[in-house]
């Protein structure tokens, strides 16, 4: 479960590193240190292989020796949401919010689970809640996470005003990081390519030697801008250097993974190539760990739905139609992106 150079890494290589990485990290576990970091770094990396049960053994371990930190919890609670075990995200939430600095975390995590099924409006209510929390524990720097991540939420719905408003009240809150890579992305998407450029190029001079800013970060920024600009072309060449590390952690403090496979899709969409398109969107169905809950992993269905139409497939093309409106059968009837989708799904009966 994480965020989203040369030669591209084949899944076999990328299942290999995570394997070794998974055995290293569970031979520290048996060596006396019951540190919370332990237990995360060996849980994630099952989740990550989609091997869930073996991480939820992992959770239950680290309970056992009464570990809550605000991070194992959310890493649980995204665990229970990959297991669809509703009851178990709800005890978690509720254990949260007696813990503090978890309350936050864990509401802005439930947003991110709303806006899955397109419950944007109720994304919004946690979102802020989640924001309010982090100031009154004197948290700035998460409380604009969570602002600059709902931006890249409302953009991805259609709601490009909303989410150029969130990017703005973010930066307010703290201009550091993370809420400038999520709120230059936000921006890109939403069209601004003029305030995308302008965090990028802070991002750029502020971490000239971050592996992940300069090959993962800034190129997927800048070929989100150039989407904009109808380059789909100059997006691909751009999103070259993310071969081999789209899967790997974005190393930001929230869950948006696969950002270089999704704007990859994007383009090819652009192109008219359908059967690239499919590929790039599959990604974050096969890897259901890794992508998480973050509302790409939904929208992709509704991707592949359109790659579908474009290799003049309707059988497979409704299904995938068919695949998204039931994830949002409970979704606000008024957001832009489900609007459009009925309209297309419409077109093929």
């Amino acid at each position: 479960m994480s965020s989203c150079s040369g030669k591209a890494v084949s899944n076999d290589t990328h299942s290999l590193t995570k394997t070794t990485s998974t055995q290293q990290a569970s031979e520290a576990l048996p060596m006396g240190s019951h540190s919370d970091i332990y237990y995360i770094a060996l849980a994630v990396d099952y989740a990550n292989l989609n091997r869930f049960d073996e991480a939820e053994a992992v959770y239950k371990e680290a309970e056992q020796h009464n570990l809550q930190s605000e991070i194992l919890l959310a890493s649980r609670y995204q665990l229970a949401f990959l297991k669809a075990d509703k009851e178990q995200m709800a005890r978690i939430a509720m254990v949260a919010m007696d813990q503090r600095g978890a309350e936050g975390l864990l509401l802005n995590t439930q947003a991110d689970t709303e806006a899955w099924y397109g419950r944007l409006k109720n994304a919004r209510d946690l979102t802020q809640r989640a924001i309010d929390s982090a100031e009154q524990n004197d948290a700035k720097e998460s409380a604009g996470t969570y602002q600059a991540t709902a931006a890249l939420r409302e953009v991805e719905a259609g709601n490009q005003g909303r989410a150029r408003a969130d990017v703005a009240a973010a930066l307010k809150l703290a201009p550091h990081r993370d809420v400038q890579i999520m709120g230059a992305l936000a921006l890109a998407r939403a069209g601004d390519s003029a305030g995308a450029e302008k965090l990028a190029s802070v991002l750029d001079k502020s971490f000239p030697l971050d592996t992940l800013i300069q090959r993962y970060w800034l190129p997927s920024i800048r070929a989100a801008i150039v989407l904009n600009a109808e380059a789909p072309q100059q997006a691909l060449v751009l999103l070259k250097s993310t071969d081999g590390i789209e899967l790997s952690a974005g190393g930001t403090a929230v869950q948006v993974a696969l950002c270089p496979a999704y704007l990859r899709a994007e383009a090819y969409l652009t192109l008219h190539e359908g059967t690239r398109a499919a590929a790039e969107f599959q990604k974050f169905i096969n890897h259901r760990g890794v992508v998480g809950n973050f509302s790409w992993g939904a929208l992709a269905r509704l991707g592949l739905a359109r790659a579908y139409v474009l290799q003049r497939d309707p059988v497979k093309a409704r299904s995938a139609y068919q695949d998204f409106l039931t994830l949002w059968q409970d979704a606000d009837p008024d957001v832009p992106v489900l609007k459009q989708a009925k309209a297309e799904y419409a077109k093929l009966q």
